[in-house]
């Protein structure tokens, strides 16, 4: 007869989404992982089949919390220019706490591209998704009149996701908010 499953396993996926966070996928060993979750290593096993499975759990888990939130905080801004700037120097300032970790996606990408595709999925997924909302944002931005309408909002959100995954790097390097957040004003400039 099957034991039940003794822990909760969407507990365990944020744990180990930080321990991944914190140390990278290479550095962080089936060990740590039973260490920092407090299960065996076959409750892992039977959870989520390997370290992998239990990375892209985490990265998933990523995507559909954090990476979802920062998508929502646009729709809060008063007007677009502000919405995306905030946004930018909140990733940045998640990035930068806990020793400057920077971005579990970025990370990710960094670290297991090209090799591994089911993460390159997950990170385009995530990718794909912010440049979706920003050009969202930013179509109606320019119908509002708030922006310049003389470039394609889908390229100019591309270019807001391609510089964040810079920034983000960045971060890791720099650890200090206040030094960053005058380049998302630089970027921003593409705006008018």
């Amino acid at each position: 007869m099957a034991r039940t499953r003794e822990f909760d396993t969407e507990a365990a996926v944020s744990r180990a989404m930080e321990l991944f966070w914190t140390r990278g996928y290479e550095a962080t060993s089936v060990r740590d992982l039973t260490g920092h979750l407090g299960i065996g290593q076959g409750s892992l096993y039977a959870a989520f089949g390997d370290k992998d499975g239990l990375y892209r759990a985490a990265l998933e888990h990523y995507r559909t919390t954090l990476a979802a939130d920062a998508l929502r905080s646009l729709d809060e801004g008063v007007d677009a220019r502000s919405a995306i700037r905030t946004m930018l120097v909140e990733r940045v300032r998640i990035a930068v706490e806990h020793g400057g970790r920077g971005c579990l996606a970025v990370n990710a990408a960094c670290e297991r591209l090209p090799e591994d595709p089911a993460t390159r999925r997950t990170v385009r997924d995530m990718q794909e998704a912010s440049q979706d909302a920003l050009a969202e944002v930013l179509r109606e931005a320019a119908e509002r009149g708030e922006i310049s309408t003389g470039r394609d909002p889908g390229t100019l959100a591309a270019f807001l996701v391609t510089f964040l995954n810079g920034l983000l790097v960045s971060a890791k390097i720099t650890q200090d908010v206040r030094a960053l957040e005058p380049l998302v004003d630089v970027a921003l400039a593409v705006l008018d």
